[in-house]
């Protein structure tokens, strides 16, 4: 039987919608001291609304260096020095599209966002994180192990995630810090929404020879229809990598997700095959 520490404090990056909203309802519910960051006041009220009394909103945006300062100093007070045992970086967006065409100033943005963003907050907290001998746990995806067709720069954020992740890891260990990365498959969350809008974007600003080259995939709007797992199951992987005295370094979630961790130890030629077989003809 697995052993497990007794509740603790963590903030929660991107915790407004999705996997993120419902990592600070069950950890709130839970008996966690629940910092949740959310960007907007609304996002703060919907979530205080389904929330016990106990959960504390925070602003931050994870591309506003004050905004991390801010709630940093927001988090310390709250503990009165107490050190903070748990970070979930989970704020993420998405972009998508054939690399081609791809807007330079948005694929900066998926960097700062996903990225960037996780690495800031890591840092500001990470005094925090030492002073509790904490854990510090990075919401990834699949696409943090294969990096699929027309979903480029959102793979190279996962993929430098994983990197960040194994490096940070090893770099924290003697201070008793865990540091563990999830990687979950389909999720119905609204990021498939979001994702559908991205889409949208990119089809707007696509160039005549674009659409000659690529209309039939961007075209795909099937594809981004919410399905997969509930983000409910995800949270309770991050309580586990919270709590137990021994977390794994890696946890891959949700069936496609597994599947595809098996695909990726293929040959290169045979995994092309296989994935360029699921597209429509184009080109």
């Amino acid at each position: 039987m697995d052993e497990t520490k007794s509740a603790g404090s963590v903030l929660i990056t991107g915790a407004s919608t999705g996997i993120g909203k419902a990592c600070a309802l069950y950890l709130d519910n839970l008996g966690f001291t629940t910092f949740a960051g959310v960007r907007t006041e609304e996002d703060a009220a919907v979530l205080k609304e389904e929330a016990s009394g106990a959960l504390k909103t925070v602003m931050l945006e994870v591309t506003d260096p004050c905004q991390i300062t801010s709630a940093r100093d927001e988090v310390a007070n709250d503990l009165k020095g107490a050190g903070l045992t748990g970070l979930v970086n989970n704020a993420g967006i998405p972009l998508g599209g054939p690399l081609e065409f791809l807007s330079i100033p948005d694929f900066r943005y998926e960097l700062e966002v996903n990225l960037i963003g996780a690495v800031a907050v890591t840092q500001a907290f990470l005094p925090m994180i030492r002073q509790a001998h904490g854990r510090i746990i990075n919401m990834s995806s699949l696409s943090g192990f294969i990096a699929l067709p027309f979903m480029s720069p959102y793979a190279a954020t996962k993929f430098g995630l994983r990197a960040i992740t194994d490096s940070l890891r090893v770099e924290v260990r003697p201070w008793g810090i865990f540091v563990s990365i999830i990687e979950v498959g389909d999720v119905n969350t609204p990021l498939w929404a979001k994702s559908q809008e991205v889409i949208e974007k990119a089809a707007r600003e696509m160039p005549e020879r674009g659409w000659e080259l690529y209309g039939p995939i961007v075209n795909l709007k099937e594809r981004f229809q919410p399905h997969g797992i509930r983000p409910a199951e995800v949270a309770k992987v991050v309580k586990h990598a919270l709590t137990s005295r021994r977390p794994k370094a890696r946890y891959v979630v949700g069936r496609d997700a597994k599947l595809f961790d098996l695909l990726r130890h293929l040959p290169v030629s045979i995994r092309d095959r296989l994935i360029s077989s699921q597209l429509p003809e184009y080109g």
